[in-house]
């Protein structure tokens, strides 16, 4: 059996915390904008319908890596790859949706940009605590 050390330990589990909470946080708000809940939607305003359904998706991603990650397995760093590479892909759809005169909140397009930032910074740091 291998031994860790505490501190890389510790980390280890901070990351994986921090990918829960974001993506606890992801699941509520997209669920509650798509169904709804406590008068979200109306909060929203015109809220992007497949960006707040990427963001679900990706929000059950996060936590499938988190449990990934405590494990110890190698995937997490490309499932993190997959999920900046889906945002991506919305943020690309979401540049059309607005250049053709589609509905959006400002917020969206920074909360994207935020997004795929934070999964790129956490893919590293995923792949730099996996990697052998």
């Amino acid at each position: 059996m291998k031994k860790v050390n505490k501190k890389t330990r510790i980390f280890k589990y901070l990351i994986a915390t921090v990918l829960i909470a974001f993506a606890l946080i992801t699941i509520f708000m997209s669920s509650s904008v798509l169904f709804d809940w406590f008068d979200i939607r109306a909060k929203h305003g015109n809220y992007v319908l497949f960006i707040v359904e990427t963001n679900l998706v990706a929000g059950f991603m996060y936590l499938i890596v988190a449990y990934g990650f405590v494990k110890s397995k190698k995937w997490p760093f490309w499932a993190m790859l997959s999920i900046a590479l889906l945002l991506s892909f919305a943020f690309f759809i979401l540049y059309f949706h607005i250049h053709t005169g589609g509905l959006f909140e400002s917020r969206t397009v920074k909360a994207m940009i935020f997004r795929i930032l934070f999964t790129l910074v956490f893919a590293g740091l995923v792949y730099k605590r996996t990697k052998k």
